[in-house]
């Protein structure tokens, strides 16, 4: 796989010398058990993948190339370059500004550019309607586009979908850059809908079997579904694709029941006719962190840390997994642990911080389970580590993992 320049300040000598150990043992991934770093009273098991992707690293690699390249000219980002603060920031510390935030609202208005300019598009990619605008302008987005091939190969495959008479139903969160995204690049093409997760695509459901008024539909799915969207024919023939960074067991799940609820409308010998097999859209970095979570959750512990962005998809779905099974603490760095005694998380349902007192437990060994979103530089995760060793006078122990 090709090897990126990202800057000195992302990477890690320790988690460098883990992973490719790990890589040189399990060369072909199929290990999910966590690695243990056995710092004597703390025992720290770190998943077998997490941290920056492959679209991560190129967005990375082209917007700071895009900064060196250009002195003097002005840069702007459409949005987020990646679902991660530190990133973000560092990027605007070199002068790069943001058009929109990451829920489309504009930060800067589009009258105030010109041609000179340029604007990079972020990894969840953009709108046909947002690129028709810069094209307008005279600002010209391949060079700078670091669109994720992942995203990109669910535009292809609903494309491909679309071309066979499909509706599409897009497995995302609405207000998300990478759903609004799909969305556009789907609707240009075929009648869309999206549905944010299982209980939505039970009531989609209900309309394709006919058990629901088909008027309701508009407010239902209201800002979720294309111009033009016809409840009585536009859900007889439907395919899935997703959000590359939702849970993949939700998004199969999802698919799944729709396939069997054309079964059930349609019979099973006319199954294929209205219902597309997609199953092949999903992002195998998001794919293999996942796996990764569920083996290092096999594992006895006393409590699990996930480092991210807070508004990372792909990291909240890490801490839900991990939520179900012992207390989790989602943190955006190694700041956020005030002290052994006290920690600020983030509660992703109620979208607010927490201060939790005695969230590390008198008890030796103390077991904890680490992992990051793939938008996370793996020098956070080392901080987190670090600072964690250091109530436990661990220090010296971790030196001596990091070849000389």
């Amino acid at each position: 796989m090709k090897q990126f320049d990202i800057p000195i300040i992302y990477k890690s000598p320790l988690i460098a010398a883990i992973k490719n150990r790990r890589k040189q043992q399990d060369k072909l991934k199929k290990d999910f058990s966590p690695t243990l770093l056995n710092l004597g009273a703390v025992q720290i098991y770190l998943a077998r993948h997490f941290g920056f992707c492959y679209g991560v690293e190129n967005a990375i690699e082209i917007s700071f190339r895009t900064i060196d390249e250009n002195p003097g000219r002005r840069i702007f980002l459409l949005s987020e370059m990646i679902h991660n603060p530190q990133v973000n920031a560092d990027l605007q510390s070199r002068g790069v500004r943001f058009l929109q935030d990451t829920q489309g609202r504009q930060l800067t208005p589009f009258e105030e550019l010109t041609a000179e300019d340029i604007v990079v598009i972020p990894a969840f990619g953009t709108t046909l309607e947002i690129e028709r605008r810069l094209q307008s302008i005279g600002i010209l987005t391949e060079k700078y586009d670091t669109t994720c091939p992942f995203v990109e190969k669910v535009w292809n495959r609903s494309s491909q979908i679309a071309g066979k008479d499909y509706s599409i139903v897009v497995h995302g969160k609405p207000g998300h850059e990478e759903t609004r995204a799909t969305f556009s690049h789907a609707a240009a093409e075929t009648p869309t809908v999206v549905v944010k997760d299982m209980a939505e695509a039970k009531v989609l459901a209900q309309y394709i079997k006919g058990d629901l008024s088909p008027e309701s539909f508009y407010s239902t799915f209201k800002g979720q579904y294309s111009d033009g969207f016809d409840v009585m024919h536009n859900l007889t023939r439907i395919g899935v694709v997703n959000q590359t960074t939702m849970l993949a067991s939700e998004t199969q799940a999802i698919a799944d029941f729709l396939r069997q609820t054309m079964i059930d409308v349609y019979g099973e010998t006319e199954v294929e006719k209205h219902f597309a097999d997609t199953r092949d859209t999903l992002c195998y970095a998001t794919l293999d962190n996942q796996n990764a979570v569920f083996g290092m959750l096999e594992t006895p512990a006393d409590l699990a840390i996930i480092v991210g962005g807070y508004n990372s998809s792909n990291t909240s779905h890490l801490v839900e997994l991990c939520e179900e099974r012992l207390p989790t603490y989602f943190i955006s760095s190694e700041e956020k642990i005030l002290s052994a005694a006290e920690v600020l998380h983030y509660d992703f349902h109620a979208k607010q911080e927490r201060r939790t007192t005695g969230w590390l437990p008198d008890r030796a060994p103390l077991r904890i389970l680490i992992s990051s979103g793939a938008s996370c530089p793996d020098a956070l995760v080392e901080a987190v580590i670090v600072k964690i060793a250091g109530y436990y006078g661990a220090e010296a122990l971790l030196d001596a993992l990091i070849p000389s």
